[in-house]
């Protein structure tokens, strides 16, 4: 049984902009410091623990499921660079990963960084970034004990293990060393949390650190990266639609960063250094990405010549350069190809794979002078699989395999893709997977989406999933519009003033499962997070009833107000992704569809909403407001609930086991909820 929902108080705050006043009852959520937010989110978290009490065999019983498909004491494939091997190690009962190397002409493994040490007496731990020095000798690592993806930044010394004197707060993800392998360049955020700043200091600093640069356009953020040759570091300034590349050479970390083509409304490119020519792909006469190189000596405007012209039906994603090779990774067709290039003949090659829905991607490659390229490869039945693909002689060595223990076999999965036809007849394509013995005629289902920022949802293996297909679920994914499934114009045409396609597009997927037989509203629930929450909320509010579950995580609903407000992290950054709604266009067009504003008083499916206090992409305050705003005005009796973690940020929780509990917990929700679950209320004396 379980109390009745817990409330806030409505205390109207009125946003009045391009004419239109609108009240809205929950703004005082967004502080912290009110003495109802922090009560009612635990107050939330309450009700959801009772409600899902009934559940609570089921969730236990999908946690053990999930737990012994892992290898929980395990190692990966070893990796080379430099006179070393690295790799991962997990350890049963432990949380986190231990990153390990052994020298390569022999001599005992050595325990670099032990995440679990680092973690001790932190609910949370994330581990942004883990660099080895060119000379192997000392280690840089920056961590986060609180989900704000703030980070700290330390150096080790590998021959000694001891930490070198001093720390650096605030640092962010982009960090590389230069050639002395004392130098380290790392960014650092503003009061929006953008990476705006590169910063130059000395391991141990001796000297304070040094600012190389700062970006003071708001909409973009600074990385920085050095090729894989050891020769360049590369300085990327990027928003949404328009980069800058920067270069110096590795070898004079005083150097100056020389553009290297000046930034253009509009036009991403980005490069790789190969022996004597720079390799760039640009989207300057085609979304999808033409291929060009110039001599990395003397890389003028005039000198970039054309590789490969640009093609509607290819996207080229991304270029790795080896001593004698390019890897191209290109999308064809929505699957992911690599074509092999051999600079020294312009001879090419692509690697060939046989199923239906798949995804690959490099690993960590770490040597400049290998033939060998070191890829991974799983599908929604396959699992993980790591191979090492010589470029010469065209031939592939599996390396490491992710073991799925109690039994699994992929033989016993039916993977396949149909096609949905949009509002607009544009064919959607779906990614599902199922039992191939499973019961004829419809099954519940759970169909995940995203549709943002041109990321691609791959179709790829996870072995938490084994415990809903076991169930006789099918898993679907949909590739709509918004992501870069099918090539950049697709994702052109799911952003901006267009983006209403990602949510007819995910209908229409919805609507094809149904109208195939695979399920029917009743049995169907659907999830995403983040933007695909706001995926989530969108969807549920144009057809609440064609779906009996939504699962929103993190999700991105309170658009309107987010977006006008250019304090928060992203927001200045994401106007080229959602628009500005300081302008009355825009603002028209984020109305009509942000999930917040648009909730109605009409029947809802059941709703799991999950948010993060810490979270600095999407506030907690976004999920809470939602929910809050949906009890209040949708007229069924269906439950919504609200999860908080009140010690991470965007991620959820940060360890393994835990994040297994999470998804347990998911699942227990979304199966008691195709089950028609729905404990009646009680309220407490």
């Amino acid at each position: 049984m379980a109390t009745l929902p817990p409330c806030t108080p409505k205390i109207p705050h009125l946003r009045t902009i391009h004419g239109e006043t609108v009240v809205d009852n929950w703004f005082h959520l967004r502080d912290r410091e009110h003495p109802d937010t922090i009560p009612y989110l635990e107050a939330e978290n309450l009700y959801t623990a009772e409600f899902m009490q009934p559940l609570a065999e089921l969730e236990s019983a999908l946690y053990s499921e999930m737990k012994g498909r892992i290898q929980e004491t395990d190692t990966s494939a070893p990796y080379k660079m430099g006179d070393f091997e690295y790799f991962v190690r997990t350890e049963e009962g432990k949380q986190y990963p231990i990153l390990c190397r052994r020298p390569l002409d022999g001599g005992d493994t050595r325990t670099i960084l032990d995440c679990n040490s680092l973690a001790e007496g932190n609910a949370y731990f994330s581990l942004a970034f883990h660099h080895v020095s060119p000379d192997g000798n000392l280690l840089a690592y920056a961590i986060d004990t609180d989900g704000s993806e703030v980070y700290t930044l330390r150096f080790l010394d590998l021959r000694t293990k001891g930490l070198l004197p001093g720390q650096i707060e605030g640092v962010y993800y982009g960090a590389a060393w230069a050639s002395d392998s004392a130098t380290f360049f790392y960014t650092t955020l503003d009061e929006t949390k953008r990476p705006y700043k590169l910063w130059r200091c000395v391991a141990g600093w001796d000297v304070p650190p040094v600012e190389v640069f700062e970006e003071p356009d708001g909409r973009f953020n600074v990385e920085i990266d050095r090729t894989r040759s050891g020769e360049f570091l590369i300085l990327v300034i990027s928003s949404h639609t328009t980069t800058e590349i920067r270069y110096a050479p590795a070898s004079d970390p005083t150097a100056d960063f020389r553009v290297l083509l000046d930034r253009k409304q509009d036009v991403e490119y980005y490069v790789e250094h190969q022996g004597d020519w720079f390799y760039m792909r640009t989207n300057d006469e085609g979304r999808n990405f033409r291929l060009l190189r110039a001599p990395a000596a003397s890389p003028t405007p005039e000198s970039w010549e054309e590789v490969q012209a640009h093609r509607a039906d290819t996207t080229l994603e991304s270029i790795d350069g080896f001593q004698n090779h390019l890897v191209l990774l290109e999308r064809f067709e929505g699957l992911r190809r690599l074509r092999i290039r051999d600079t020294r003949t312009a001879q090419e090659h692509f690697v060939a794979f046989d199923e239906p829905s798949y995804t690959i991607s490099g690993e960590m490659n770490a040597e400049y002078g290998t033939t060998l390229f070191r890829f991974a490869y799983s599908s929604l039945a396959t699992p993980r699989s790591v191979y090492d693909y010589d470029m010469d002689s065209r031939t592939r060595e599996l390396k490491k395999r992710q073991p799925v223990l109690g039994g699994y076999d992929p033989a016993n999965y039916v993977t396949q893709r149909i096609y949905a036809l949009s509002h607009d007849d544009v064919r959607v394509p779906v990614s599902l997977v199922y039992r191939r013995d499973g019961k004829l005629g419809p099954k519940p289902t759970y169909l995940s989406g995203y549709g943002s920022y041109g990321i691609v949802t791959e179709p790829s293996f996870s072995s938490e999933r084994v415990s809903l297909l076991d169930r006789g679920f099918v898993f679907a994914l949909a590739h709509i519009r918004g992501s870069a499934d099918m090539g950049r114009n697709w994702y052109e045409d799911g952003k901006l003033g267009r983006k209403n396609n990602t949510f007819h597009d995910f209908i229409a997927a919805a609507e094809a499962l149904v109208d195939g037989g695979y399920t029917t509203p009743a049995q169907l629930a659907i999830a995403g997070g983040s933007a695909g929450g706001l995926l989530m909320g969108a969807v549920t509010n144009m057809r609440p009833d064609l779906f009996r579950a939504v699962v929103a995580h993190v999700p991105f609903v309170d658009v309107v107000n987010t977006m006008l407000d250019e304090t928060l992290p992203l927001t200045v950054t994401e106007y080229e992704e959602w628009g500005n709604p300081n302008e009355p266009e825009a603002y028209r067009y984020i109305r009509s569809y942000a999930p917040y504003e648009n909730v109605e008083a009409k029947p809802y499916p059941m709703i799991l909403a999950t948010g993060g206090l810490n979270d600095p992409r999407v506030p907690y305050w976004e999920p809470a407001k939602w929910v809050a705003k949906l009890r209040d005005t949708k007229t069924d009796s269906n439950v919504v609930l609200l999860k908080t973690n009140m010690g991470a940020g965007h991620g959820g929780p940060s360890g393994r086991y835990e994040k297994l509990k999470e998804k347990a917990f998911e699942c227990a929700f979304v199966i008691g909820a195709l089950q028609n679950f729905s404990p009646a209320p009680k309220v407490l004396g």
